[in-house]
This record gives C-alpha cells, structure tokens and sequence, in this order.
C-alpha cells in the first residue's frame, strides 16, 4: 500500500522545486593547501624523507605525524598543521626535499564569508541552466539491492588472520610496516621486505630480527652453493661513490670554517691525581646508575626509608646506565668549572644581529654548554651537554653513555632535544679513545663555539721535573686547542687552560666546593 504513493513522490518532475535554500552569513568550501617543509634548523636547507606515516585519500588532523625526515643533525618528525584529507605526496620516500618546497598536498574545508563577491549574471545563467538540466522530468528509484546470484564483495584478511593463506610475495611496499632503521638494515644487507610479509612484531610489523632471519639463510644457501659458484674477480675500476647527507653537510662545514681565524694553542695535563681517585669514585657509582646485575643487595634488617622514603632518582633507562667511570666526565666537569670563572667561553657570536649596528655582540650564558663530537656509523654529530657546571661527575657519565647509544642507531637517534639549534660555547673532542696520538689541529665550524679542545691518549712518562731532579713517573694528557680569534684572544686561550688546568691537576679542589 505504500510503495505506489511514494514512487508517486520520488517520480514527481521537479522535485528540487520543493526546497529552498536561505542565504547563510558563514558557509565553507574545500580548498587544496600545499604543506611546505619548514625550517627546522639552523644551517640546514635541505633534508631527506625516510618514511610517510600517511597515503593519498587519509583523514588527518592537526598534530598527526605526516612523515619523518633526516637531516644533517637528527630525525625530525613532521606533523600536520590542518584538518583535512591528504591528496598528493610531493616528495617519496629517499628523496631530498628543500626546506621552503612542498612536502604535500591536504585538502580542507575553509569558512567563507557571505561579503565574499557574489557570481556574475553569466555565472548565474549557466548555473541555473544546469540545475534545469539536472531536473529534467524522471522516474526517481532507489538503487536496486544486490542480488544473491552476483559475487558478494571480496574483503582483504589481515597479514595475522588465520584463514589468510596469501604467500605475500606480490606485496607491494606501501603494505610494508617497517621500522626506518629495519628498512635501512635491509637495504644494507640486500634484503627485500616484501618478501617477509607479514613480520613476527605487531599487526605485522617487520622487526630487525626477521631481517637477521632471512640474512641468515641467505647465508647459509651461499654457503652450500659456494663450491659450484665462481669466486668473483677483484675489483680492477674505480667505483665512484656520492657521499651521504651527513658527510655533505659535514663537506659544507668544513668549507665554512675557512671563514674563521684559527689560534692555535697545545699543552700537556698531569692527570695522575685523576687516576689516583678513579678507584675510589668507581666503588662508589650511585645505584641508580648501576644496571640491575651490578646492584648491591638491598639491606635486610636495617631500612634507611624506614620512617620517610628516601630521595630515589631514576628510574633510568639501560642506556644510562654503566658501571665504570673514564677520565672524559671529570674533564668535561672541570673544564665547566673553569668556563664559569671565564664568560668569554660561555659566550656566542649573537646570530641575526642587526644589519645597521656598526659592531657585532656576543651572547653570554649563565651555564656552560659544551658540545661533544660523536663519530658515528652516519658521520660526525656534535650533541650539546647543556648546563655541566649543574650536573656531577656521575650524571655527566650517564648523559655521555646515552649520547654514545643514540649515535650508535642506524639512523642516527639523536634529537633536536641532544642537538638544540643554538648549541654549545665550547667543544671537546676525545680523539684519544681512537687512536695512540698526542695532538691534533682541531677546527672550528660557524655554530661550533668560540673554542675546541682536542683530547689525546694518556700516556706514562718519565717527568724529570719531578722528585728533587730524579724525576718520576707520570700519567700526562695532551690537548690541542683552536680558538676563534676574531672573539678569543691568544693569551686568553692560554690563560684559561692554565685555569683549566687548576681543576684537572688538583681534583680536591672540587671535594671543597662541595660536588
């Protein structure tokens, strides 16, 4: 009974005439915004996309991660600044984008104004001409349902759905989960993770584990097949090879510091009293320093928490945490000292300063921030050890094991959080702990500080300065600094290592100003 009256009424001609619209003050419209890679910075121009955390037709709001990029400092992630739906990847993964240049293109829905200009005469014929069109008389039915006979709608299992029977092996690498360092791992190593879909870690993920998996029976099928395979010939061409972004940007470093001038300065450092009080400061690393295997037992009969709970830092990660303290912590801490006496070290060239002022300024800072040059299997990072003079011996020790962990990733794992954009005043250099050399001609780079020290291995030597002229047997380090002579004077320099070098010989000095 009522199917005819109401195809009656959807059959009806006409049918828009029986609406009306009413003008609103506020209406929105969809607009395409293209998202540009901002400046993230400073020095820094260019960076890579290492991963897309989104496709074409997603729904994003504002704060979303969009992608991760590397530049020459860090990984940054990327979030989205709008609402919206994304419509176009600018830039792929493993390509370099310009800091300025589109990164992507997101469609939102922006509010217009009623005061907007209104649609010409012409505008307004043809859109009514369509509307007429569009209204022409018809017969309105609804879609017909599908039927029992036609194939029902296939739909995809998940990689871990048990009745998922796929092989995987036409996976394209949108479907790859996978983390950026799994993906790097992989293409060292020549595996394809299309081929290890789905992997052993969550909804599928690919961990380094399934790539260390299938590195291995790679091997050993080369293994088996070695004796049928001709060895291949040696290399008898050059290979030309393009050097990696954090090498370029160490490159454009370099060819910066021939704007600054240099002023040398090498000396030795006595640090046998150093020495001397390493055991004692060994046997007494704070327990929430230690890993778990290297803590004491907790008292039985005795609580010191017994009546209020005692002060528990912590807890920190493993990356923290260490059980043997080197000479490097308690260098960095003295040479803090020796930089609160001196504020021409904690001072900076002040960036951006104006363009009419007939002199330059330095900025000088209430703490000392020095920098730490960290080889790394992706090239030199300079992390920033910020506020030392604040720290003690034991928290600085803990700070650099957790730089050394971060620059060990592959990627780096440092962050603009270790590499802040403005820096250290100073930078220490431990080139000692790779080789057997004394010195070194350290460089300045724009951004670096107004100072680097160069650390060399510490050597045993016989001092005939010693011992009423029989002299005695010493444990010496040498340092090579550069300073920056358009800021540093060299008597200064020289001045301030002698300071230093108050600290370093005599470490009492520290036990009676209270660390």
């Amino acid at each position: 009974m009522l199917v005819r009256p109401l195809r009656r009424l959807l059959g009806r001609p006409l049918a828009v005439s029986y609406f009306h619209t009413t003008p609103n003050s506020w209406a929105s419209r969809k607009v395409i915004k293209k998202f540009n890679l901002a400046d993230i910075g400073e020095g820094i121009t260019e960076c890579e996309v290492i991963k897309w955390s989104i496709k074409p037709r997603d729904a994003v709001q504002s704060f979303d991660p969009l992608c991760e990029v590397q530049s020459d400092k860090a990984s940054v992630e990327i979030t989205s600044p709008f609402d919206g739906v994304v419509k176009e990847l600018l830039v792929q993964e493993g390509e370099i984008a310009k800091v300025g240049s589109g990164l992507c293109l997101i469609e939102i829905e922006e509010e217009v104004s009623e005061n907007e200009p209104k649609p010409s005469s012409n505008e307004k014929e043809s859109s009514s001409s369509s509307l007429q069109s569009r209204a022409t008389p018809m017969e309105t039915l609804p879609p017909p349902l599908p039927t029992s006979d036609g194939p029902a709608p296939t739909r995809r299992l998940h990689p871990l759905d048990p009745q998922n029977t796929s092989t995987g092996t036409s996976v394209g690498m949108d479907k790859v989960f996978a983390a950026p360092s799994v993906r790097h791992f992989a293409r060292q190593n020549g595996i394809d993770l299309r081929l290890l879909v789905p992997g052993s870690g969550k909804d599928g993920r690919i961990e380094k584990r399934d790539v260390e998996a299938a590195i291995a029976g790679s091997h050993n099928v080369a293994q088996k097949t070695e004796s049928t395979v001709e060895q291949p010939q040696q290399q008898k061409e050059d290979v030309v090879v393009e050097l990696g972004r954090t090498r370029y940007g160490m490159w454009k470093a370099m060819v910066k510091s021939l704007e600054i001038p240099h002023f040398g300065y090498s000396t030795t450092l006595d640090i046998t009293a150093l020495h001397d009080i390493l055991p004692a400061l060994n046997a007494h690393i704070p327990t929430h320093y230690l890993p778990a295997a290297s803590r004491p037992p907790p008292p039985q009969s005795i609580n010191p928490s017994a009546i209020c709970p005692a002060p528990a830092p912590g807890p920190y990660p493993d990356s923290h945490l260490y059980t043997k303290l080197t000479y490097l912590p308690i260098l960095v801490k003295t040479l803090s000292k020796a930089m609160i006496e001196w504020p021409l070290f904690r001072s900076s060239i002040t960036p951006n300063s104006d363009a009419n002022a007939s002199k330059p300024t330095l900025t000088i800072r209430p703490n000392a921030d020095i920098n730490i040059a960290l080889s790394t299997p992706t090239g030199l990072y300079t992390p920033t050890l910020q506020s030392a003079n604040a720290h003690s011996i034991y928290s600085l020790a803990s700070q650099l094991k957790h730089l050394s962990h971060l620059g060990r990733q592959v990627p780096c794992a440092l962050t603009p959080k270790e590499m802040p954009k403005r820096g250290g005043t100073l930078t220490v250099s431990n080139v000692g702990a790779i080789g057997a050399g004394d010195f070194a001609s350290p460089v300045l780079v724009p951004g670096g500080g107004v100072a680097i020290v160069a650390l060399g291995r510490a050597k045993w030597v016989w001092d005939v300065d010693r011992g009423d002229g029989k002299g005695e047997r010493r444990l010496k380090l040498g340092v090579s600094w550069s300073g920056d002579h358009r800021v540093v004077e060299g008597a200064e320099l020289a001045a301030f290592v002698e300071c230093w070098r108050g600290y370093v010989e005599n470490p009492q000095r520290l036990i009676g100003e209270g660390i």
